[in-house]
């Protein structure tokens, strides 16, 4: 086994550091699986940190963050699969608005997003090395959209020297 041990180079200084920015995506379908790798790789590489831990976190309630694979097919199996978790068509107290307090006038009947966003992350942390994000050969980075389409936010965090 070869292990790659690039890691536990020995530093004579180290000073932590903290870069952080907010990016846009806008999405175009009410569940929709948006590749956004590129645009953690250049909040990355903006970073100018060389070795350290990238975090994106989702700034919404209805919408995820996970790392899988880009497959048109694999992609449509998760859609399936997270429809049949929470079906839109389903009754769901949260969308009964007569008997919530406090809903703003433009709230949408979303519940079954909600639901679906109980199974999925807000955020991934991921490994800097190099300078670059370290992903596996399949990974991608994904804002799951599961209310839209929406302008969604991200927060993303790279910490490290």
């Amino acid at each position: 086994m070869i292990v790659d041990r690039t890691f536990a180079r020995p530093r004579t200084t180290w000073t932590a550091r903290c870069h952080r920015e907010e990016a846009e995506i806008e999405t175009g379908a009410p569940l929709e699986f948006v590749d956004v790798t590129a645009v953690v790789a250049d909040v990355v590489a903006r970073s100018g940190i060389v070795d350290g831990l990238a975090a994106i976190q989702v700034l919404h309630t209805t919408a995820a963050i996970v790392v899988n694979e880009d497959e048109p097919l694999l992609l449509a199996d998760l859609r399936t699969a997270l429809e049949r978790v929470a079906p839109c068509g389903a009754a769901y107290r949260h969308d009964d608005l007569a008997a919530r307090a406090n809903v703003p006038a433009d709230e949408p009947a979303n519940g079954h997003a909600h639901c679906k966003a109980l199974f999925l992350r807000a955020s991934e942390t991921l490994s800097v090395a190099g300078g670059r994000l370290r992903l596996g050969r399949w990974q991608r980075v994904f804002l799951v959209e599961l209310d839209g389409p929406r302008t969604r936010a991200l927060s993303l965090t790279v910490l490290g020297a």
